[in-house]
């Protein structure tokens, strides 16, 4: 056990993980980030993200405005997101098709060669529910995503989190918000965490709210 605080350092250490309680009153923990940033700053690493999902809001451009802001080495990529492109492209290209189920699958087949190509590719996918229509191709492009070993985020609304329980539990962060999927990407990226907790003031570190992690000495 450290008997006293002798030095600086040791001093932050103590708020840190707990020590010399006995001489010093509970206070925040001190937070040092050791994550290198020398492989970003010289472009060695770029990520490609993959957001996959609904096309009915703008959460994709509130990503991309977030990635741009932070200056993120990341570059974002997607399905179609044209509805009616997507529906008629085998048409268009190909001829038009007396039965609907031919003219859905020559369109699904084209889309397919787009999507399988991005997210073999990708090194997050980001899959995004949301709460008027019922996204099955999203669905699909998690199943896909988690069969390929990809990190998969996904993104939807609270009243969701039962139907999607088992997308989710196969996921490795599940975000409420898009600028949650933000955040997300500057911790794993660049070790990078909010100002402001999703808490607020009610947040406390889990070293000053049930001890250091581990109780051996």
């Amino acid at each position: 056990m450290i008997s006293s605080c002798r030095t600086v350092a040791v001093s932050a250490l103590s708020s840190r993980h707990g020590r010399c309680l006995s001489r010093l009153p509970p206070q925040p923990s001190t937070r040092m980030s050791y994550f290198s940033t020398t492989s970003i700053s010289d472009g060695s690493k770029n990520w490609i993200v993959y957001l996959s999902g609904e096309i009915h809001s703008d959460w994709r451009e509130v990503i991309a405005k977030g990635v741009a802001d932070k200056n993120l080495p990341v570059t974002l990529t997607s399905p179609n997101t044209s509805h009616e492109d997507s529906d008629d492209c085998g048409a268009i290209i190909l001829g038009m098709q007396e039965e609907r189920p031919n003219w859905d699958m020559i369109g699904a087949k084209m889309n397919a060669i787009r999507t399988k190509t991005l997210l073999n590719e990708a090194d997050v996918v980001v899959v995004r529910f949301g709460e008027k229509y019922r996204q099955w191709n999203a669905a699909f492009d998690a199943g896909y995503a988690a069969a390929l070993g990809k990190p998969i985020i996904t993104l939807h609304p609270p009243a969701l989190s039962h139907m999607l329980k088992e997308v989710n539990a196969s996921a490795n962060t599940v975000c409420e918000d898009p600028e949650q999927v933000v955040d997300t990407l500057a911790y794993v990226i660049r070790g990078e965490l909010p100002k402001t907790p999703r808490d607020g003031d009610t947040f406390v570190p889990i070293a000053d709210r049930l001890g250091k992690g581990n109780p051996n000495p």
